[in-house]
């Protein structure tokens, strides 16, 4: 028996259920910025997207498919934009900055990112690895240390130059990161705490992207 092969869709075919998906995931993005990942539903997203949910189930069979998807689109924009600035030649001024600018852009257009990513952490830690492996393309663990000893001897330098009290790489690292991301994580009870509606937030952190990395430099000063 001889087997026919399985045709391709055509070209126009496969360029509607791309934009049809995107669509999807844009419209899954604008409904976990309003209620949070748990808080969202699939029959407002399908709403929000204009189809139904047949065809949602169709391209995303679950929720946990469907942020699963989108969160993997924003840790392909950020992951491997902090790996490139980590591991480039800038100067370590230069890096403060293009990395703060990078976090605090990012996140205030995915609000929703830093708290389900922490829950994830918790339930699920191998999810977040493989989310991670694919952002990047390779494991963290086989990269962090090469990125870390590129961190070392900047620091390094800039100790002898008495430009910098010593501090370990990792660190200096995860201060930066603190200092950036915490706000988002914590943005429900800032929320509450400062009375900030999504606008105050947002003009909030711009105003913290400004003033962070000059704070931080400040922090490290002999």
């Amino acid at each position: 028996m001889v087997k026919t092969k399985r045709k391709r869709p055509p070209a126009k075919s496969r360029a509607r259920e791309a934009a049809t998906e995107q669509r999807i995931l844009n419209a899954a993005r604008a409904v976990f910025l309003r209620r949070g990942t748990a808080g969202a539903r699939m029959q407002e997203i399908a709403r929000e997207a204009g189809v139904n949910q047949a065809l949602l189930h169709y391209y995303f069979r679950s929720k946990e498919r469907l942020s699963a998807a989108v969160l993997q689109q924003v840790a392909s924009r950020i992951f491997p934009a902090l790996i490139q600035t980590v591991a480039g030649d800038l100067s370590l001024d230069e890096k403060i900055e293009r990395l703060v600018t990078i976090y605090i852009d990012t996140l205030s257009q995915n609000l929703f990112v830093p708290g389900y990513l922490l829950s994830e952490a918790h339930h699920d830690p191998d999810r977040i690895e493989k989310l991670l492996s694919g952002a990047i393309g390779t494991s963290p663990r086989s990269i962090a240390p090469l990125l870390l000893k590129n961190l070392e001897r900047q620091i390094a330098e800039q100790v002898q130059n008495g430009k910098m009290r010593p501090i370990k790489a990792q660190q200096f690292i995860i201060n930066l990161i603190s200092l950036c991301v915490f706000p988002f994580a914590a943005r429900p009870m800032l929320r509450i705490v400062f009375g900030m509606d999504d606008a105050t937030f947002i003009r909030f952190v711009e105003q913290r992207k400004k003033e962070l990395p000059d704070f931080f430099r400040s922090a490290l000063r002999p």
